[in-house]
């Protein structure tokens, strides 16, 4: 089994998408649909984009999929998180806690002086 710290940093969009498959079963594009809403527009991957950050968490072990019935010519795949995703989102969940109190710690609270 690997470990957790193996697997950080997260880039942005890879926490995205742990965040998205960690809520519910989704596919791909309600990946992408997710992502939009939560950042508010202000990160939109491109497909390309995203399907291969998707294809290599699964890779990874960090998302698995099962595969579905489609109405096209390929199957539709369904993406959970796995148990290992998991605790890696949390690892970097903490992680980023820890940046964002530091910043703070000097000073950096967003506003503008």
């Amino acid at each position: 089994m690997l470990d957790v710290d193996d697997h950080l940093p997260l880039t942005t969009v890879a926490f995205e998408i742990l965040l998205a498959v960690g809520e519910r079963e989704t596919t791909g594009y309600e990946v992408m649909l997710a992502i939009e809403a939560r950042t508010a527009g202000r990160l939109n991957p491109n497909p390309g984009t995203l399907y291969r950050a998707i294809d290599r968490l699964v890779g990874d072990g960090l998302i698995e999929v099962t595969p579905t019935a489609g109405g096209g010519t390929k199957p539709r795949r369904r993406l959970s998180i796995s148990e290992l995703g998991r605790a890696v989102l949390a690892a970097e969940s903490d992680r980023l806690a820890a940046q964002i109190d530091a910043a703070r710690s000097l000073g950096a609270s967003g506003s503008t002086r």
